[in-house]
């Protein structure tokens, strides 16, 4: 009888899974930063409390590993009801949505991530699910078609998306318990959120290397978690840790094998600063010019490229297209000046 074969990629994504689990906050007073949406969500889900209703509808936005997700689980661990986890593009038919409706208990959270990806017909549906309470269903076809309404048990949708742009302005209007939008940290309340998940691995982490991996971690709770996890690898694998201690020399090691230079950028970042500065004269140059030329998909570069560059002030999106600022110049230790010269 043969041994099956234990796949190391597979290992370790599941791993990843469970430590993502434990390292999400349970309570408010662990959940760091967007005091904003936390004050507001509080106040909305006491005054549904003290009036014995459910909460109403709430729309989370904002760029990936922010912590929309988590709001949702924290939500309904205040509120002590069941959540039931879905994402748009796994409601394809309207019965995929029709069976999840009418499978709440009263009172569940319906959680939906990346809600602007659910079809038009399915997104119908919702409409009178959440203002109404009700199902319509049509059954049968052309002059015989007749319409049944189910009623539903009382619920709350919480739905969270990285574009809300894309989602219709009748859906956006039904969430009336409020549109959030996440905003990123700042290095300091990443440096707590690498602190209190160093505590939660049992690692033990030195100042200047925690310092470390919060200027590398994008301004995002998700990637700081990356990286730290990582970096524990590193040690453990390379055989530097001691007492499981993290210093910054080794946490160097760890990220530089990663390709994150010192700001955060990977590769990809760097391959489109270098495209945009050598091949095109640091720009103006389009999107799709751009995309081809990396061999990437156009969502890819607008979406997950080039945010952060512009965040941290490498990019400027203008009329004519892209153009690389002075301090992408620096960065990647060109001659602004000789950059400047193949321009005229």
């Amino acid at each position: 009888m043969s041994t099956p074969k234990i796949n190391k990629k597979d290992d370790q994504k599941a791993e990843d899974v469970v430590l993502d689990m434990t390292l999400r906050p349970t309570r408010w007073d662990e959940y760091i930063g967007q005091k904003h949406i936390k004050d507001n969500v509080k106040i909305l889900l006491q005054a549904a409390e003290e009036r014995g209703h459910i909460p109403e509808h709430i729309l989370f936005y904002g760029p990936p590993g922010l912590g929309k997700t988590t709001l949702a689980h924290l939500i309904a661990k205040e509120t002590g009801r069941q959540m039931k986890i879905t994402s748009g593009p796994a409601i394809e038919k309207v019965g995929d949505l029709a069976s999840i409706l009418t499978n709440l208990a009263p009172g569940d959270i319906l959680f939906i991530d990346e809600i602007h990806r659910l079809n038009k017909m399915v997104e119908e549906i919702l409409y009178p699910a959440m203002e109404s309470g009700v199902l319509d269903i049509i059954i049968g076809k052309g002059p015989s078609a007749r319409t049944i309404q189910l009623d539903l048990p009382p619920f709350t949708l919480i739905a969270a998306t990285t574009r809300v742009a894309l989602i219709s302005s009748p859906l956006r209007s039904r969430f009336s318990g409020g549109t959030f939008r996440l905003e990123f940290y700042s290095n300091e309340e990443i440096a707590k959120i690498i602190e209190r998940s160093s505590k939660l691995l049992n690692v033990l982490l030195e100042k200047d290397a925690l310092e470390e991996i919060a200027k590398r971690s994008r301004f995002t709770p998700r990637t700081a978690n990356y990286f730290l996890k990582r970096a524990r690898d590193f040690a453990q694998v390379s055989k530097k840790i001691d007492k499981k201690s993290l210093d910054k020399k080794i946490v160097k090691e760890a990220l530089n094998m990663l390709a994150v230079d010192d700001i955060g950028l990977n590769s990809s970042d760097r391959k489109f600063l270098e495209i945009l500065i050598e091949k095109f004269k640091g720009g103006p140059v389009g999107l799709k010019t751009m995309a081809a030329a990396m061999s990437e998909e156009e969502a890819t570069v607008e979406e997950v490229i080039e945010p952060y560059l512009i965040q941290l002030g490498l990019l400027e999106r203008t009329a004519r297209g892209r153009v690389a600022t002075k301090k992408a110049y620096e960065h990647l230790e060109f001659d602004l000046k000789k950059g400047q010269e193949k321009l005229l």
